[in-house]
């Protein structure tokens, strides 16, 4: 008797797929299903129309602000459908920060947090003691050692709303930023648009962590999404985002696991999603893999900590207060445009009122009148 067969996809490095390969290899057969899992880029990842890739595929791996889309495009099923609401309720409490709620949008939840991350600082340990721990010590700390910036694809605007949360900007009804908030984000981000950042200005996350493994000119990069592969060997420290008035400033990302309404939801798929987030295998198997697992209970495990070298202790007070992406539909599409503009704006020195009004702008365009943010 065949098994009952799924495709997924989830993007191609390997936080992002060894675990879901090897639980496909060596668990799923075992609970009575095969999984074949294709790749995509990070690029493909972080912008790829999700109602193409739900006619294709029975399970995708994704960031949360795609949810406004998928519910427009109704090409996913709820979790309210497919498990108990005790057991959702449960993993709301064990999910390290907003991992579960960043994926909850106009009364559901559209995927599971099979993977946690957010913007945190990067730096090379063979060339400071410590990190900077606030925005008036990176300063000071780019005055004499190479600081980056992460401006690449999206990254731009994720960069600049990390630092209009540490400045305590908070995003206004019916807007995107704070005026004052903006300006002082931009002062900032100016200020650090130097030599190192325009090197490495088309480097996404993972080019930019890569260099610092190698040893290439980038002593620090204050906001990055943490990857934890990178650790090994002493290679890369992390550490918590920089501090600014308004505290820790970071905007999630991580990834959450959904269904597609291609799929044909059996028990032996749900026995498989349920073990993905399971407190065994976000502890031990998946982290064995190199996956950064959602659950509290593995960020705060010493064991995990000390085989990644102090990632999940050095960064977890920043992900437990990260803030989410705008989530409306058309939101893929302003975070594009959004960080083109910053990205123009900061390399050919706009000034600030210019560039944040065609930011506020793009927001506006790309938000239907009457859907949620």
């Amino acid at each position: 008797m065949s098994l009952p067969e799924y495709r997924g996809l989830t993007w191609d490095h390997p936080r992002g797929y060894r675990a879901l390969e090897a639980a496909a290899r060596d668990v799923a057969p075992g609970q009575g299903l095969t999984i074949g899992w294709d790749r995509h880029s990070l690029e493909g990842f972080e912008a790829a129309p999700i109602a193409d890739l739900a006619d294709r595929y029975d399970l995708i791996v994704l960031d949360h602000p795609h949810v406004g889309e998928a519910v427009a495009q109704d090409c996913l099923q709820p979790m309210e459908s497919l498990f108990d609401a005790q057991w959702l309720a449960e993993l709301e409490t064990a999910a390290i920060g907003r991992s579960l709620a960043s994926y909850h949008f106009a009364g559901s939840h559209w995927a599971l947090p099979l993977d946690a991350a957010t913007q945190v600082t990067a730096y090379a340990p063979d060339r400071m003691e410590a990190p900077p721990a606030t925005w008036d010590a990176v300063f000071a700390l780019a005055a004499r050692q190479p600081v980056a910036l992460s401006l690449a694809g999206p990254h731009a605007i994720l960069s600049f709303q990390s630092i209009v949360a540490a400045l305590g900007g908070a995003r206004p009804a019916e807007g995107f930023v704070d005026r004052q908030a903006g300006r002082d984000a931009y002062a900032i981000m100016t200020a650090l648009t130097g030599a190192t950042s325009r090197a490495f200005l088309h480097a996404n996350p993972i080019a930019l962590l890569e260099a610092m493994a190698a040893g290439e000119p980038i002593d620090l990069v204050p906001l990055v999404y943490g990857y934890v592969n990178y650790t090994a060997g002493g290679r890369v420290g992390f550490a918590d985002a920089p501090r600014g008035p308004g505290g820790i400033g970071s905007i999630l990302g991580g990834t959450g696991i959904a269904v597609s309404k291609r799929c044909v939801v059996t028990p032996v798929l749900r026995t498989h999603l349920l073990w993905l987030m399971g407190e065994a295998a976000q502890r031990h198997f998946i982290p064995a893999q190199e996956g950064q697992p959602s659950l509290r209970a593995a960020w705060s495990d010493p064991a995990v900590d000390a085989r990644w070298g102090g990632f999940y202790s050095g960064t977890r007070a920043t992900l437990e207060s990260a803030s989410l992406r705008p989530r409306h539909d058309g939101a893929i599409a302003f975070q594009t445009e959004a960080s083109a503009l910053l990205r123009t704006g900061l390399i050919e020195d706009e000034p600030a009122a210019a560039v944040l009004n065609a930011i506020e702008a793009a927001f506006h365009r790309h938000h239907r009148e009457g859907t949620e943010l």
